[in-house]
């Protein structure tokens, strides 16, 4: 969907909220994909990804157009509800699930062939957890900008529209973080 298809349905849900579900269909799986990478939990990203969208649909005659995606007000809210949980539930935040167990599985694996992908996703999944042990080490602040940047791909401007953060900041979020973790894994390399 264009910006220009996005803003018409937006504007066209404002007035019928049975516009409404054509959002919700063209966004959950993206919002409820970083939330369960910030959460690990199937069950609490399911909760919290409801409430997200009902939120939106709450307050979408509130919503202005900013020279920003529609998305990237829902993942603001959604950031906003993933804080409140782990607030409400006194938890660390536990960042990304494991994207790499989700690839292809060949249709007629040989034993050879079953071997090698075995030891490659064993390999990824150690990898996996040592990074996601990083991450969930360092604040919060840096935790929001590593996944929403390298996790949801999303732009400086993107992200500083979903944090209410200038790109400047954002920027030296990124740097700071990345250089937290990168200190973090190689204190662990051993």
């Amino acid at each position: 969907m264009n910006a220009e298809q996005e803003k018409e349905l937006v504007e066209r849900a404002k007035d019928d909220t049975s516009v409404f579900g054509e959002l919700y269909e063209q966004y959950y799986t993206p919002i409820f994909g970083y939330i369960l990478r910030r959460t690990a939990s199937i069950e609490v990203a399911q909760d919290i990804t409801s409430e997200v969208f009902i939120k939106a649909l709450k307050n979408l005659k509130r919503f202005q157009w900013r020279d920003v995606p529609f998305s990237a007000w829902l993942y603001r809210i959604a950031t906003h509800e993933i804080a409140n949980h782990h607030r409400e539930n006194n938890h660390r935040f536990l960042p990304l699930l494991d994207e790499a167990a989700d690839s292809a599985v060949d249709p007629a694996p040989t034993a050879e062939n079953e071997f090698i992908e075995a030891e490659a996703e064993l390999e990824r999944h150690k990898n996996f957890l040592v990074l996601q042990s990083g991450i969930s080490k360092l604040p919060v602040k840096y935790q929001e900008v590593i996944t929403l940047r390298f996790f949801e791909n999303k732009s400086l401007k993107e992200i500083g529209a979903i944090l209410g953060k200038r790109e400047g900041t954002i920027k030296s979020l990124l740097h700071r973080g990345l250089g937290k973790l990168r200190e973090f894994l190689e204190q662990n390399a051993t």
